[in-house]
């Protein structure tokens, strides 16, 4: 089988989604990159019952290779993505706080230095119909120079060199609209401060320097 590896990461990044909430249903979708070979999770199909064999690879055309299903509807969102971008895995959610904040704003601020993570301020890419490539052409204009955007009315998307890495950042993603969320619901008209304090731009920058070169692995003993 075609990227086993990467089917099998689909599938757990999947379920993984679904049991964390970051998606309902069959909604959201994930995909990994290997040389010009996609790999992505099919449409329609309960992430409960989902296994490696019916996730469909594809070429970066769009070509299948090895799909017994339909892929996602958003595979051109995936492909423009991988072709606009150094990433090698993709994690598209409808999480409730991006979404939410998608019809709300334009753009998630540097509201915490964790947004740091993902290159500083993200941008909401306008609304587009699932599935088109118009909708392909706005997140991938919003993506420059980012690991991550919002979709209006529809969700969320974050990359990274793995998926783990963007299972990761689709977490802290969510994490930050909902503390943004909530930063704009108690600065009512009237209240102190009216608006939430927001990190300069040279404080993410510090930041993620420091970022680049967190965390450790245990010794072997």
């Amino acid at each position: 089988m075609l990227l086993e590896q990467v089917r099998d990461d689909v599938v757990r990044v999947c379920r993984e989604l679904a049991s964390s909430g970051l998606v309902v249903g069959t909604s959201g979708n994930v995909s990994g990159r290997d040389g010009d070979l996609v790999a992505v999770s099919p449409s329609g199909v309960d992430y409960a019952e989902l296994t490696a064999d019916l996730v469909g690879v594809h070429r970066l055309d769009g070509t299948p290779v090895e799909a017994v299903l339909r892929p996602t509807s958003e595979l051109p969102l995936h492909l423009g993505v991988y072709a606009a971008t150094g990433a090698a895995a993709i994690v598209h959610t409808h999480s409730v706080a991006a979404t939410t904040l998608s019809t709300v704003a334009d753009e998630l601020p540097a509201i915490h230095y964790q947004i740091a993570m993902f290159g500083g301020p993200l941008a909401v890419a306008p609304y587009a119909t699932y599935g088109s490539d118009e909708l392909a052409r706005t997140v991938v204009t919003a993506l420059r120079d980012r690991t991550a955007c919002i979709m209006a009315s529809h969700g969320a998307v974050t990359t990274g060199p793995d998926l783990r890495s963007a299972l990761v950042g689709s977490r802290y993603l969510e994490w930050l609209c909902e503390v943004y969320l909530r930063a704009l619901a108690v600065c009512e008209p009237g209240a102190r401060p009216r608006s939430p304090r927001l990190l300069p731009a040279q404080e993410i920058a510090l930041v993620a320097g420091q970022l680049a070169g967190y965390g450790q692995r245990a010794k072997p003993a």
